[in-house]
Parts: C-alpha cells; sequence; structure tokens
C-alpha cells in the first residue's frame, strides 16, 4: 500500500500541472465567492422550498459574526418582517442555559455534579424509592433516569411546577436507572428546582441575572408569560397542506410550568452573545461565566444516546457514535465533533450547533412546527464557513422528510382500513358520560354537547368524540394544531363504563352517587 500511495502521488503532481491553468481558474473562481452571501442565497431559497413564514439565521467563527439575519415574517398574512430583534422560542436549546446555570453554582463551590438530588429536593421521589436515593445532579441533565416522556403533566394539564414534580412518584419507569436514554423535560424542572434552592432564588431569575444581563442579552425573556413585545414571531403548523398560525396563547404559556427545561425567547441580536460564550470557554467581551474545567464538562460525552432517540437526520449524516453531554447532543460529522440541541415547541423550531473545533457555531430559529430545514441549514454551515464542503442538504433533507410524512400518510390510511363498519356503542351515549380520573394524568370529563360526545381533558384540551367502532372514538380536538387520538371505553363485568383508555393512559370513571348522567347543553 506504501508503494501504491508513493507511485500514485507523483502522478497525480503531473496530472495537477498538465492541467495546471484549469485548476488555476476554478480555483481562482471559487475563491471569489463570497460565502456568507452564498449561504445567504442558499438559505433564501431553502426558507421558500420549505414553506416557512419567517426564521433567523446566526453564525459565528472565531468571535466574529459573520451572518445576522432574518428572513419572512412574524406571521402569515401581516407584513411585519422579521428581523435580528425578532423574538423566537429558543424552546430546548434553553435546556444549555439551565446546565451553565447549574455549573456557575458548582464553581462556587455550592454543589457538585455528583451531589444526591434528595439533599436539595427531598420531596422529589421516584417511583422506585432506590432511584430516589440514588439520582445525582448530573443525572437531571442527561435523560437517563428511567423517566420516559411524562409531557402530559405540563402539555395537557395547568398545575404548578411544585405539583408537576410530585407526580414524578406516580411515573413508572420505562428503564432502570442509567441503563438508557429517553428524551424529557421534566427532570429540567427539578434542576432549575435545585437552582433556586441553592441560591435562594427562582432559576427564571437566576438566568436573567447571572447569564443574560452578564452577555448583555437585554431583549431575551426567561419566560413566556414575560414576551409582550410586538416583535415577536407568531407560530404556524402546517395542516392539511395547509400552513395556519396557532393563536392560543394559553398554549405557548404551558411551557412555563418546566421553564427550564425550554421557555426562554431570544432574538439574533442578543443570542450571539451566548454562542461566542459557549465557543470561547465560557468567556465573553472580558467576562467569564464559568470556569475552564466546569465549561469543559458541559461538553464531556455523559451518556450514549439510541438510535432510535436521535434524530432521523443520522439517515443521510451516518455518525459513528452518538453521545449526550450537559444539555447539548453530540456526533461525528466528516471526522469532527458537533455539540448541538434543537428546540421544538407547538409551531416553533430552533437549533444551536457547534463545530468546536473550528470556533464555528450556527443559531436558527423559525416558526412553522417541525420545519427540519434547521439540520441542513447546521450542516450546510459547516460545509461553508469550516470544511471546504458543497452538499446540498436542503434537497436531501426534503426528500428524507417528505418520505416520513407519506409514510405517516400511509399509516393513517392503514389505521383507517382497520375500522369495522357499522358497529355501534354497546350502551347509550348517556352511559359513557362522567368524570374519568387518574392520579397521573387528571380529570377528562365526558358530556354530551349537540348530540355527540364531548371531552374535556383539564379544561386544557378539549373537543369532540365521533364513533369509530365498537366502543372506540376519534376524538377532533378544538385546538386544531394537536391533531386526532384515539379514544376507547372499557365495560366492566356488570356491562357497565369502568375506564377510558388512550394516548398511553388509563383513567378510572368516578362512580356518580345519583347514578344520573351528566350532560352539558
Amino acid at each position: 500500500m506504501k508503494q501504491f500511495l508513493l507511485f500514485v502521488k507523483p502522478f497525480v503532481v503531473l496530472v495537477s500541472l498538465s492541467l495546471g491553468g484549469q485548476l488555476t481558474k476554478a480555483q481562482s473562481k471559487k475563491a471569489t465567492v463570497d460565502p456568507v452571501s452564498h449561504y445567504d442565497t442558499y438559505i433564501q431559497q431553502a426558507v421558500k422550498d420549505w414553506k416557512i413564514p419567517g426564521m433567523t439565521v446566526t453564525v459565528v467563527k472565531n468571535g466574529k459574526v459573520l451572518l445576522r439575519k432574518g428572513y419572512g415574517v412574524r406571521e402569515l398574512g401581516k407584513p411585519g418582517a422579521v428581523d435580528t430583534q425578532t423574538l423566537f422560542a429558543m424552546a430546548s436549546t434553553t435546556k444549555a442555559m439551565t446546565a451553565a446555570c447549574l455549573g456557575m453554582l458548582v464553581d462556587e463551590g455550592k454543589l457538585h455534579w455528583d451531589d444526591p438530588v434528595m439533599n436539595y429536593l427531598p420531596d422529589v421521589q421516584f417511583y422506585d424509592p432506590a432511584v430516589t436515593r440514588e439520582v445525582r445532579v448530573r443525572d437531571l441533565l442527561i435523560h437517563n433516569t428511567g423517566i420516559g416522556n411524562a409531557d402530559v403533566l405540563w402539555a395537557a394539564m395547568e398545575i404548578p411546577s411544585d405539583e408537576i414534580l410530585r407526580r414524578v412518584r406516580l411515573i413508572k419507569p420505562s428503564y432502570s436507572l442509567r441503563s438508557s436514554f429517553i428524551y424529557q423535560n421534566i427532570m429540567y424542572l427539578a434542576a432549575g428546582k435545585v437552582i433556586e434552592k441553592v441560591s435562594g432564588i427562582p432559576w427564571e431569575t437566576f438566568i436573567r441575572t447571572r447569564l443574560f444581563e452578564p452577555l448583555g442579552m437585554s431583549r431575551t425573556r426567561a419566560l413566556f408569560k414575560e414576551v409582550a413585545d410586538a416583535n415577536r414571531a407568531k407560530p404556524h403548523m402546517e395542516i392539511n397542506d395547509t400552513i395556519r398560525v396557532v393563536n392560543s396563547l394559553r398554549e405557548e404559556g404551558l411551557v412555563d410550568a418546566v421553564g427550564p427545561a425550554g421557555s426562554v425567547w431570544t432574538c439574533p441580536d442578543d443570542v450571539t452573545a451566548w454562542m461566542q460564550c459557549m465557543l470561547d470557554s465560557g468567556r465573553y467581551a472580558g467576562k467569564t461565566l464559568l470556569k475552564p474545567t466546569t465549561w469543559a464538562e458541559l461538553f464531556k460525552p455523559q451518556t450514549l444516546v439510541t438510535d432510535s432517540q436521535f434524530y432521523p437526520t443520522q439517515l443521510l449524516t451516518k455518525p459513528v457514535w452518538k453521545t449526550y453531554g450537559l444539555g447539548w447532543f453530540q456526533h461525528d460529522y466528516r471526522g469532527h465533533r458537533v455539540n448541538f440541541h434543537t428546540g421544538s415547541l407547538t409551531g416553533m423550531i430552533a437549533i444551536h450547533g457547534q463545530l468546536p473545533d473550528q470556533k464555528l457555531a450556527v443559531y436558527i430559529q423559525g416558526n412553522l412546527d417541525h420545519a427540519e430545514l434547521r439540520h441542513a441549514l447546521m450542516y450546510r454551515a459547516f460545509d461553508e464557513f469550516a470544511l471546504g464542503v458543497e452538499h446540498d442538504w436542503n434537497s436531501e433533507f426534503r426528500q428524507l422528510y417528505a418520505s416520513f410524512k407519506q409514510q405517516a400518510k400511509q399509516a393513517e390510511r392503514k389505521a383507517d382500513s382497520a375500522r369495522v363498519l357499522n358497529t355501534k356503542p354497546s350502551l347509550p351515549l348517556t352511559a359513557y358520560i362522567g368524570s374519568y380520573t387518574d392520579p397521573l394524568y387528571g380529570t377528562i370529563i365526558v358530556s354530551l354537547k349537540n348530540g355527540l360526545l364531548y371531552a374535556s381533558m383539564n379544561t386544557v384540551l378539549t373537543g369532540y368524540l365521533d364513533h369509530w367502532h365498537y366502543d372506540t372514538f376519534r376524538l377532533t380536538y378544538d385546538q386544531f394544531w394537536n391533531g386526532k387520538d384515539t379514544i376507547s371505553f372499557v365495560l366492566d363485568q356488570q356491562g357497565k363504563v369502568a375506564k377510558l383508555t388512550g394516548g398511553g393512559m388509563e383513567l378510572a370513571k368516578t362512580p356518580d352517587p345519583a347514578d344520573k348522567p351528566i350532560s352539558t347543553r
């Protein structure tokens, strides 16, 4: 093999010399292309391809801002353009900030990453008492406690943060402590409560005074309820191939209950400082937010991420390894390490990506639900500004996600085909109305409205129940962005309705003392 390489090298040199004029011309042409302008043009076309109403893209390298720009509009049908002051949800890219805030307390010697959580939050208990004893502060940040997705506790009810954490003891584990990885949000709420316990001030005050203010992030807000600026993006959803505005302040505000997991809102003019700080060992403009060892700990791989819990983009980027740090996903890309994290809330998206060995970072926000152009633009930025590669991730990711969309439609048609036609409910509709409760999931009240069954879950999610087959109904949410769900009723041995099931939940019907139906007109 060595001999072969020695033989080939001179040959390559000879060919290069013989084609010298052409290569020099091509290289010269490439050198004259401004990469920022090239990337900007690429973004403009990609935003149109994905039909995203509005987006921001910020790129920094070696402490300098290469691009900071808004695209499109804040809300479809209205003229307000997105600019570098437009506020968008950071969503789960907030998690890296919460981890950094904990790191500040570690620097001060007020806590350690491997302190038992029960030392600070004795009321936070897990289904398994052994896990309660063993969970460490570090575990709150790396999705390995055994708790699966428990977003129902904040996305489908309005209860205080302390009550959310109190219900953790009711969540049956999906796996044993530290044996796997399932991404979720509730443990980041617990991390925020640790910050409050140790510092003596709420998480939202801590992050504002210890992170936003030192970085000069004057427009950034810790909680959605603090976003009163007119220059803010509105969320959008694609429903039946039509993009619609989600006008629900209540829905957007639900995330404040788990604020440390994803409630921060920011804009390009502000987030630049955070990006530079995270690239430069926790330093910014002469200020040091974190000690170098603590900053390094944030990006140290903490746990492996399974294929099923990683992003579908892996089908194209083909990473060899996938890990999670303290608030950061990680993987290899073209021989380099990438630190990144996405953020997704109803109708809003974000992504923060780093190519740390190239001192390059990109931050993208948009106002269309799960617009995965974010991934394409992140990798394209890496290629454009660091790796010298020309690759059309936009086209490839559009094809990838279009195939997923098609698969989802096929799955829906398959489910529809399984419907047994010409069946009827086992009982009159009045027999199904009543209150269904569970200590973990709360209450679903089923009533009769306009001659149809109508469900209200914790007064947050509501919708009509259309008969599907037998004792199964299709719930169509009034909040259109939530789509549809299948709800089934279970009868007991006496032929009376005993339970309601759906979405992985099971709620028992509360006996009516008067044995009279409840009706809402």
